[in-house]
């Protein structure tokens, strides 16, 4: 691959809102995102039952493509890099050839009318950008404003993509006319969600026993901003990977399907704009927990135009835009890259501690999936000092867990910022609010891993990459590490030494380093 640096702009031309995303992608740093826009214009307006684009609404349309292009091209994007991917609305709008013509004269840009399985391709190629999919199948659905995209994946495999024009724009004008929803309204959206589920996906989904939804789009993401608000005064800012269970939804629903749009409009968390989109969405959000028997649903940040955009790029360079990627690590090293770290010293470090973490697990007991967060924990550590030296600890704690690392849930980027926030100075302690807030087993997990951490960071003391390998031996009355090394080790057995205290309180047993030159 190429090392010159590629950006594009991937622009999707939804029913209720335009959103543009621009990446940059480099052999160094991966894919980074650059900037993002929307704007809620509403191509599809009234459009569901007349067929027809409505004059105003492609003008507008056509500004705000206009708006997207220059700041595209500002950020460094050539103007054939700039996708535009229309899809429900304009997909079935008589004029939709009048509104593509409009935009290539006026603009230079190119839409392209994608299928409603291409669509869902799209989308579960964003998805698994963002979510960490499973051995077992998930069902995926992302709720547009004219469409419903339906995908049932794993991390290997797709098993279906499908298409039903069941979007909240067109649900809101075919059925909903009073407000709040009468009950003979959200009667028939219920007969009409279900008819319109059974078979296809559901039966498949069934089959398969999927339990677990991934859910993208801005009606998903405000239903579980709103449903976290009502958990928390705050944390909600950061919603990829965050769940709520099916328990949670129902009483949030009973609360808010009796409201009046008066009422809707003072709830916190959600945009003014989905006001009345929010109801058929609900009820949508209702019948898929019902018909496909789903236990709980995750929030995906990525849908539609990440995954348009990851899919050019990898045609760009060469590759096959079907390919998995290790979403999590590729996000932690992009973080790292923003924050201009040093990299050798970083992966020493995160090599040491999982020497450690294996060595010592007879003591510890720790799952396999704590032994990841230490790596990327270890590996984002000193990021802070793109800040300041001076307490870079505390910075690099509060990057880790504003980062938007995705494949994370909400709780691992918890941890790994507490682990990276103790890998120096004062060790883990219930007055310091980050931590206290952990439940008590996350709590544990923090010591132990901080404990290691800050061992192996001593062990990387003088930047030299100068520990070969780490053993340990565990007897009644201690714990024996011994160094492997290129150089006499003074500087790093100073350190680590200097360090250990922690861990051998965790642990319960003092802890001897030893060293020898190779």
């Amino acid at each position: 691959m190429s090392s010159e640096k590629l950006r594009v702009a991937a622009i999707d031309l939804g029913t209720n809102s335009f959103h543009m995303v621009i990446v940059e992608e480099s052999e160094e740093k991966g894919i980074v995102e650059i900037d993002r826009v929307k704007d809620m214009i509403c191509i599809g307006r009234g459009s569901i039952s007349t067929k027809r684009l409505d004059d105003g609404a492609m003008e507008a349309g056509v500004a705000t493509l206009r708006n997207f292009i220059v700041l595209a091209t500002q950020r460094g994007v050539a103007l054939h890099n700039i996708l535009a991917f229309a899809t429900s609305a304009i997909r079935e709008a008589d004029n939709r050839d009048e509104f593509i013509d409009m935009v290539r004269r006026e603009t230079g840009l190119k839409i392209r009318v994608i299928t409603g399985k291409e669509e869902a391709q799209f989308i579960y190629y964003g998805v698994r950008n963002a979510v960490t999919l499973r051995d077992k199948p998930d069902l995926l659905f992302d709720i547009g404003g004219g469409s419903v995209e339906f995908i049932i994946a794993d991390k290997s495999k797709v098993h279906l993509l499908e298409s039903r024009k069941i979007g909240v724009a067109r649900m809101l004008e075919r059925f909903v006319t009073t407000d709040p929803v009468s009950a003979h309204e959200l009667h028939l959206l219920q007969q009409f969600f279900a008819a319109e589920m059974y078979g296809g996906a559901a039966e498949m989904a069934h089959e398969l026993g999927v339990s677990r939804a991934i859910a993208s789009s801005g009606t998903a993401q405000n239903i579980a901003r709103m449903i976290r608000l009502g958990k928390h005064a705050d944390g909600a800012d950061v919603l990829n990977q965050s769940s709520f269970t099916r328990q949670e939804f129902e009483s949030f629903y009973r609360q808010v399907i009796a409201m009046d749009a008066s009422a809707r409009r003072k709830l916190t968390g959600l945009d003014e704009k989905r006001v009345d989109l929010i109801v058929p969405g609900l009820i949508l959000f209702d019948t898929i927990f019902r018909v496909f028997g789903i236990k709980d649903v995750v929030i995906s940040d990525s849908a539609l135009r990440e995954g348009m955009v990851l899919h050019q790029i990898a045609l760009i360079r060469g590759r096959d835009g079907s390919s998995q990627l290790d979403i999590r690590r590729q996000s932690v090293m992009e973080l790292g890259y923003r924050c201009n770290w040093h990299k050798p010293h970083s992966e020493q470090v995160a090599r040491l501690a999982l020497m450690l973490f294996d060595e010592l697990h007879p003591l510890h007991g720790l799952k396999e999936r704590y032994r990841e967060l230490l790596e990327y924990a270890a590996m984002l550590h000193n990021i802070g000092e793109f800040i300041s030296i001076s307490a870079h600890h505390k910075h690099s704690q509060y990057i880790i867990m504003n980062a938007d690392l995705r494949g994370f849930s909400p709780t691992e980027i918890d941890i790994i910022g507490n682990v990276a926030r103790y890998h120096r100075k004062q060790p883990p302690t219930e007055r310091h609010p980050l931590y206290s807030q952990l439940k008590p087993s996350h709590r544990r997990v923090v010591d132990v891993l901080s404990g290691i951490l800050r061992i192996a960071n001593g062990l990387e003391r003088g930047h030299r990459q100068n520990v070969q390998s780490i053993t340990a031996r565990i007897d009644q009355e201690r714990i024996v590490l011994e160094a492997l090394t290129q150089f006499e080790p003074d500087i790093e057995l100073w350190a680590a030494c200097g360090l250990k205290e922690w861990l051998e309180e965790v642990l319960g047993k003092p802890i001897l380093i030893e060293a020898r030159v190779r």
